[in-house]
């Protein structure tokens, strides 16, 4: 797409009839989404575990996901945040509140992706049989084309409802799409009366905001935030322009952020740190990809469209712009430069993802990436020749329906594709088909509420294990899904009991199966630092490529360890290692960042102390723990 020559004239292809057909077109694409989101809506195993933060804001314990410890389990601060305004405002059952916030966003965000699209092409030039002659009276339509794309890949409508904040990342770029679109393509010639001119700085101020909240959205979408704010910052515009512009998009991510460093004791969410998100799993990532594109044969519709983009791209009108501004300022407020911004943005989200490694989600961490790079394209523009001797019209409207008809028919094939056949069982690979997993293990079509897990393996067995033990203890998953391991709490019992904690994989149905009065933590990490800031396991299955050992927990909580009260799997010995590892000063000091009561010195040492935890890795084996500390080593049993 280039800019027209200074003499063309600007013709805009917006009629009734081009505006009527693109309604309708948003309408059906919308409500496709809708439908499809609906009949395989479910709640992920993963969604649950924001829910556990929700009802812990709701009690007044805080953000967190345990009482008294502050970890911050989700990713997704804004997701968190909106979940817990809906249930609070709404009272409702907090699934229903999710699915509910998660259908309408997922729906907008094919809207909004649409209208973007549209308000950038429905600007260009419409060029006429000779190469200088623009068509004033063309006649032309846009067609949903990439957003069918994006709703027949079956993952795409499965993370719409899953819980997770899918649906609200897909929405912020779509939101995120459509403002920049709307900037760039303003004529500034427009603003030269001071009511314009105010309307436009409001208008570039909320872009700023929005844009700025791209990490808080989610963490790596600090490339589209990062992008669009240097586009924003670097175009033209007055120096308190830039200054305002700096501090409406930076107020609510900074400020959070030095909040998240004090409470939390980390930059970031404890996620990153128990995912290692940093780290390079390349040939995974690889696989990842291709588990992606190759059983939708995705490859041939993303191939079409590109054709298709370029056989239909017409010349954008010219936007004046003052002829003291530099040549490259002008090049960053066009539509050319918002082209190039989304593309080079999804490109980058792709190279992410298949960096670290993907998902074991089938797509999951793809659909963002997908979702921006068919943005441009999302509607598909078709221009009717303007005489039959026009061979050059002809030639590009049979080029742009033939593109348009063989992605309906993929798309039709794609969505009743199944992706993954043995999606249901962990493979090799890792990845699963999670939809399919947990409505073939909990026997629910659509496991949504936090009770249709009850009907998972272990999970009721769970619930009666802490019912038959009032006096409290550790419960660890045997190698039996009937039963529980429970290691006790030593004596004296405290009135009530000394509280449950149980430790397992699965959080999300663990937690909301049970009272916010018991501790539930993961040899993963997510929910448990001790376990987070272990090395990454090298051959590790991806997303669960951490596992500490039940021995620490056993110390780190002051269980019983030693036989017959631990489980016939476990070492007195390790236990009795694992007690002297905890007294490590890094790992006490690490503990207390989270754990000890949160007063102004602690809160100022943890921003300081910050990067320092975040990167801190202590050896799950606690032997070799004890010579990395250079404690001293205990006598054992096995030493007598």
């Amino acid at each position: 797409m280039t800019d027209p020559a200074p003499d063309a004239p600007s013709v805009s292809s917006r009629t009734p009839l081009t505006t009527a057909i693109f309604g309708i077109g948003v309408a059906v694409s919308s409500l496709l989404f809708l439908f499809g989101a609906w009949e395989r809506r479910w709640i992920a195993d993963d969604g649950l575990i924001v829910l556990r933060t929700v009802r812990n804001l709701l009690a007044g314990n805080g953000p967190v996901f345990n009482a008294g410890e502050r970890v911050e389990t989700n990713t997704s601060t804004i997701w968190t945040y909106l979940v817990y305004a809906g249930s609070w405002l709404s009272e409702a059952r907090i699934e229903y509140v999710v699915l509910t916030i998660a259908l309408v966003l997922s729906t907008a965000a094919i809207a909004i992706a649409m209208i973007g699209t549209y308000a950038l092409r429905a600007r260009e030039r419409i060029v006429g049989p000779g190469p200088n002659f623009p068509r004033t009276g063309a006649k032309r339509i846009f067609l949903p084309a990439g957003v069918l794309v994006y709703i027949a890949v079956p993952p795409a409508r499965d993370f719409a409802t899953s819980g997770l904040e899918t649906c609200l990342v897909i929405f912020w770029i779509a939101t995120l799409w459509l403002l920049m679109v709307r900037w760039a393509t303003r004529d500034i010639g427009e603003a030269a009366r001071e009511r314009s001119l105010r309307s436009d700085q409001a208008k570039l101020l909320f872009l700023s905001f929005w844009a700025g909240l791209g990490p808080l959205v989610r963490p790596e979408l600090v490339i589209l935030s990062g992008l669009a704010l240097a586009m924003i910052f670097l175009a033209p515009q007055t120096w308190p322009s830039r200054f305002l512009v700096f501090v409406f998009a930076g107020a609510v991510p900074v400020a959070y952020q030095i909040w998240r460093m004090g409470y939390y004791g980390l930059p970031y969410p404890n996620t990153a740190v128990a995912k290692d998100a940093g780290g390079a799993k390349w040939a995974q990532g690889l696989d990842y990809l291709w588990n992606l594109l190759g059983p939708y044969m995705l490859w041939l519709p993303l191939l079409l469209l590109l054709v298709g983009a370029v056989v239909t791209t017409g010349t954008p009108r010219k936007v004046q712009l003052p002829k003291t501004l530099g040549g490259a300022q002008r090049a960053l407020r066009s539509p050319t430069a918002v082209l190039v911004f989304v593309l080079l943005a999804g490109v980058l989200q792709l190279v992410y993802a298949v960096r670290v490694g993907g998902d074991f989600m089938h797509g999951r961490t793809l659909l963002p990436a997908l979702f921006t790079l068919l943005l441009p394209i999302s509607v598909l523009p078709l221009t009717a020749p303007a005489t039959k001797s026009d061979t050059r019209g002809v030639v590009l409207l049979c080029a742009g329906a033939f593109v348009w008809v063989v992605t309906v028919i993929w798309a039709f094939f794609a969505a009743n594709t199944t992706g993954m056949p043995e999606g249901s069982i962990v493979g090799r690979s890792g990845i699963v088909d999670e939809r399919a997993f947990y409505a073939l293990n909990t026997g629910h079509a659509h496991p949504i509420l936090a009770s249709d897990y009850l009907d998972y393996p272990r999970m009721r067995a769970m619930v009666e294990a802490i019912d038959n033990t009032p006096d409290g203890g550790l419960l660890l998953p045997s190698s039996q899904f009937t039963y529980w391991d429970v290691v006790p709490p030593p004596l004296p019992i405290p009135p009530g009991g000394a509280g449950h904690t149980v430790y397992f994989l699965n959080l999300g149905m663990t937690s909301m199966n049970v009272g916010l009065d018991v501790r539930v933590i993961d040899q993963m990490g997510l929910a448990y630092p001790l376990a987070s800031h272990t090395e990454r396991l090298d051959n590790g299955r991806i997303g669960h490529d951490k596992n500490l050992f039940p021995d620490w927990v056993v110390a780190d909580l002051g269980m019983v360890g030693e036989h017959p009260y631990l489980p016939w799997y476990m070492d007195e010995d390790w236990n009795t290692e694992a007690r002297v590892a905890l007294s490590c000063p890094d790992t006490q000091e690490l503990i207390a960042s989270y754990r000890a009561p949160l007063t102004k010195d602690l809160f100022i040492r943890n921003i300081k102390r910050s990067l320092f935890y975040a990167g801190y890795r202590f050896d799950r084996v606690p032997k070799y723990e004890i010579q990395r500390c250079g404690l001293e080593e205990p006598v054992l049993q096995a030493d007598n």
